[in-house]
């Protein structure tokens, strides 16, 4: 059993196994469609005239409904992943690194048990950091 390191955004994740102090990368998860824009993940319903005024209200309902619902589905496929580990008793401690919204999109997504091994969070976006730089922000993370 060991120490899972998880640095992530929306639609990247790397999970780092430590070992002593060093990181060892251990996959990289890659969810492209956490990268898209509103417009590109919502189609216009058929037959709707793209050219028609819509209400600013109804806009604004709508509005992130696409792309925060790809920003939960990562964060439950990230979530499974950690489960899979700590059920298979190789996850022992769990320290995540994120943006703050994601880091607590990803905690919700936590089973309890698992929850129970995060030992650490840093709210901060590392996941183009280099190795370097993600081993230098959790090193004294123990």
């Amino acid at each position: 059993m060991t120490t899972y390191i998880v640095v992530a955004d929306a639609a990247r994740a790397r999970i780092f196994t430590r070992d002593a102090l060093t990181l060892i990368e251990q996959e990289n998860l890659v969810h492209a469609e956490g990268r898209l824009h509103e417009g590109d993940l919502v189609t216009d319903s058929p037959g709707a005239d793209v050219h028609e005024a819509t209400s600013s209200a109804a806009r604004a309902s709508d509005e992130g409904s696409a792309s925060q619902h790809e920003k939960e589905m990562f964060a439950k496929q990230l979530a499974q992943r950690l489960y899979t580990a700590r059920t298979q008793n190789s996850l022992e401690k769990l320290i995540i690194v994120a943006p703050p919204k994601f880091l607590g999109l990803l905690r919700d997504k936590l089973d309890a048990p698992t929850q129970k091994l995060v030992i650490h969070t840093l709210p901060k976006d590392l996941s183009k950091a280099t190795l370097g730089e993600i081993q230098n922000a959790v090193s004294d993370m123990r």
